[in-house]
């Protein structure tokens, strides 16, 4: 395999666009808009460039095959979400009362919005070109991102999170938007959510109702939707949970798609991760696992095979060694696949 991830640059932009306009639509974080493109690239580099602890950093990671320098893939993170302005997510509760006339207790469910999950850092914005959606890769861009957070861990938050696409219809429309918010902005589930990837969600503070929305006075098609993710993105819902994430209850004001959570310190990639010196890159046969190097803007990844040779030191096959381009001496970061 030719592929590694690597920290994306403003050169990436055209790649990035090619791909957004792949994406069909409910990709806040992937817009098909260049200019909104660039400015998250502009963003990206002033966070691989600062120095520090805990901000307000967005980083773009890009899966690029070696041999013929092409960008198939990209991924992101946020160190704190809800700090230019207001996290907004809707939190599915049941209210259960009782009536001692009537001897009958009944449980309603009701939507409620909220920003319990600001300051949370998140992982989202994965998207992998639909021809190579085989061979791991996806697997291999999900994953890199818990070892940049491993290896930079004073960036990120004590709570990570990741949104899932909700279900979207033929027409690229939204059955929960079109049931909830929809009501009250006059606008497309399609415009609104463009509206959001370039300017931000605070539209939704100016507008949204702030009381409880009862579920069943919602219509089938948008109860039926509430915390159901894109059925692409059941596959990337199962990798979460393998890694410790879970869904709490709260989904997306957008589409209903399920935000994973889970605590950033016992996310398997994270916790599992370790560092080590290279002494020999000559493996032959070796453990398969997902390898890193780097810092920041020098970040890369990729599938490779190790053997541990002592107290912090591992061998690595040389293929994975040029993909890392790392000699012997170099630090790595590994963790099993």
């Amino acid at each position: 395999m030719t592929f590694r991830l690597r920290a994306a640059h403003a050169s990436d932009i055209e790649p990035l666009y090619e791909m957004a306009k792949l994406t069909g639509g409910g990709f806040t974080n992937l817009p098909a808009d260049r200019n909104a493109l660039e400015a998250k690239l502009a963003r990206a580099d002033a966070a691989f460039s600062r120095d520090g602890g805990l901000g307000d950093d967005y980083f773009v990671l890009v899966l690029e095959n070696t041999e013929t320098k092409q960008v198939r893939g990209t991924c992101q993170l946020m160190s704190q979400v809800g700090q230019r302005w207001p996290f907004y997510s809707y939190r599915l509760n049941t209210l259960t009362q009782y009536s001692s006339e009537l001897d009958r207790t009944v449980r309603a469910e009701l939507l409620h919005l909220t920003t319990d999950l600001e300051g949370s850092s998140e992982v989202g914005g994965l998207f992998l070109h639909p021809s190579e959606r085989a061979g791991g890769l996806g697997m291999l861009l999900a994953r890199s991102r818990y070892l940049f957070v491993a290896m930079h861990r004073p960036r990120f938050a004590p709570r990570i999170l990741a949104e899932l696409r909700g279900v979207i219809d033929d027409r690229g429309g939204s059955p929960f938007w079109d049931g909830v918010a929809g009501r009250f902005f006059g606008m497309t589930f399609q415009e609104a959510d463009y509206f959001n990837a370039i300017n931000g969600n605070q539209f939704i503070a100016d507008l949204m109702p702030k009381h409880p929305v009862y579920v069943a006075m919602l219509g089938e098609e948008a109860r039926r939707v509430i915390g159901v993710p894109h059925p692409t993105g059941r596959a990337a819902m199962r990798m979460l949970e393998d890694e410790g994430f879970a869904h709490e209850g709260y989904v997306d004001i957008f589409d209903g798609g399920p935000t994973m959570t889970a605590r950033t310190d016992q996310v398997r990639s994270v916790r599992e991760a370790a560092p080590a010196r290279v002494i020999d890159c000559d493996l032959g046969i070796g453990e398969r696992c997902l390898m890193a190097t780097g810092r920041l803007g020098g970040f890369r990844a990729a599938y490779g095979m190790r053997e541990a040779r002592g107290e912090g030191e591992l061998a690595i096959d040389a293929r994975t060694a040029g993909l890392l381009e790392v000699s012997e001496g170099d630090e790595v970061w590994s963790v099993g696949r």
